[in-house]
């Protein structure tokens, strides 16, 4: 196998993506506890459907992840997996996010590819 590639049966692939993501009316409800379990949440998600975090950030009002992912399996795929499962779980465990929200996540996140960038560049 190549360096810095992946590849399953028939494709060989380096796609990573910036997503970025907020809870509703940009609540400040992602710290602390809330935080911590979400930071395992998303990489157990990540790690079921085979997509590798590079880098994940979680602020009080948004998350920042650097993934790459099998391009057959998709993007989109991936982030609404990673959403619903968050939020299913964390409202769960946290009583004060189902009184505080209709629903953690706003429907929309944003994404852009990454391409060849170093990693220091993508974090600026």
């Amino acid at each position: 196998m190549m360096l810095g590639y992946k590849s399953n049966k028939n494709v060989v692939y380096s796609s990573k993506y910036r997503v970025v993501w907020c809870p509703k009316y940009r609540r400040k409800v992602l710290a602390g506890g809330v935080e911590k379990r979400l930071l395992e949440l998303i990489h157990e998600a990540a790690a079921k459907y085979r997509a590798g975090v590079i880098a994940l950030e979680i602020r009080p009002d948004h998350v920042h992840l650097l993934v790459e992912v099998d391009p057959q399996f998709g993007l989109h795929r991936l982030v609404k997996y990673i959403k619903g499962v968050t939020s299913h779980e964390l409202r769960k465990e946290f009583v004060s996010l189902r009184t505080r929200l209709p629903s953690i996540w706003t429907n929309s996140y944003f994404c852009s590819t990454v391409g060849g960038a170093p990693l220091e560049v993508i974090k600026q």
